[in-house]
């Protein structure tokens, strides 16, 4: 039902809007409790049998591996409903220090024949104090703390290479009370000169900086040196960056990686693109991940995900849990706890 609305309908619409209209509907559902009920009893009885596969995750048990990727929830006003529709954990952001509009519009594009989309946002935010507010008011209520929420964290666009570490401690230190992991991202292809923090002598700073934020937000609260730091890279790096990642990971006790962003081996013009061009090389950096990390890091994969099959092929590969953003755009509301279940059955 939901493939002929989207066929009929809802690809004739801009994809901002469309987008914006959801996220609007999916917080109002997750902060209205009936609706919130109504809708994961609704869905539950529509994704059809099985269960998903209970997964730890950074200390945590969760119902399924499945999680939405940053992007979704810039604002963390949806992570309520988002798991209300099946999806057991949210990744909330980018949240930049300061807010900004991002790029200019259009800025998000269909590739309605790939199932996948192009964006050049441009990490559009309400700013760390704006996302703070919204996380402390979302923890303070009941069930709160239940949900998995980790909070992706960038630089603003007018910020220089040099001063990026202060803008990630600035991050950090508003929203690392809220969170159950911080994630450094340095990987999106729509900030200048954003990709080029991934080399490891510019990460290195900027990593240090997010775990004296974390710190320095989490005083007198009992978690201190518990909070997770994660970074995120590009899947554009070349095999031999990835691995030089991976050692820093070691070298600054990081708790994993989230591998990949979007990318933008493509010629379709500004912004990377997601969804299934990006499952082969998700696959492989995730293997290589696994191998250069070892049993004891933390690897979330992040895209191409469309399906049972891939989440267990992400979980073969070494992934400790999943995230989506894209197939949950073209497939609709009943695909995460579709998904999950399905992914269940086959790992």
């Amino acid at each position: 039902m939901y493939r002929l609305l989207f066929d009929c309908v809802l690809r004739r619409l801009d994809p901002e809007f469309a987008h914006d209209a959801a996220h609007r509907l999916i917080a109002w559902t997750g902060a209205v409790g009936p609706a919130r009920w109504a809708v994961r009893a609704g869905v539950a009885a529509l994704a059809g049998g099985g269960r998903t596969r209970p997964t730890r995750l950074l200390g945590r048990m969760l119902p399924g591996p499945l999680g939405v990727a940053a992007g979704f929830d810039k604002d963390g006003r949806a992570a309520r409903g988002l798991t209300a529709l099946g999806f057991s954990f949210v990744e909330v952001g980018t949240v930049t220090p300061e807010p900004q509009p991002g790029n200019a519009r259009p800025r998000l594009w269909r590739l309605t024949d790939q199932r996948a989309l192009r964006n050049a946002m441009g990490f559009n935010s309400p700013g760390a104090r704006a996302v703070a507010l919204t996380l402390a008011r979302l923890r303070a209520s009941q069930g709160g703390w239940d949900l998995m929420v980790g909070v992706n964290i960038g630089k603003n666009r007018t910020t220089a290479a040099p001063d990026a570490p202060a803008d990630y401690f600035t991050a950090a230190a508003h929203l690392a009370r809220h969170a159950d992991y911080l994630v450094v991202n340095v990987s999106s292809p729509n900030t200048p000169g954003l990709r080029d923090l991934q080399a490891v002598q510019a990460l290195r700073p900027i990593l240090e900086a997010a775990r004296a934020g974390a710190a320095r937000s989490l005083e007198g609260t009992g978690r201190r040196d518990r909070l997770p730091l994660l970074v995120k890279i590009a899947p554009d790096l070349p095999d031999d960056s990835v691995r030089q990642i991976a050692s820093l990971a070691h070298a600054e006790q990081l708790a994993g990686v989230v591998a990949v962003n979007t990318t933008i081996a493509h010629e379709l013009g500004p912004g990377g693109v997601s969804g299934p061009p990006l499952r082969r090389r998700g696959l492989d950096v995730v293997r290589l991940l696994r191998d250069e990390l070892g049993p004891d890091k933390t690897v979330i994969g992040v895209g191409g995900i469309s399906s049972g099959e891939d989440v267990a092929a992400y979980l073969a590969a070494g992934a400790d849990a999943v995230q989506a953003y894209t197939a949950f755009i073209f497939e609709g509301p009943i695909w995460p706890a579709r998904t999950g279940r399905a992914a269940g059955a086959r790992h």
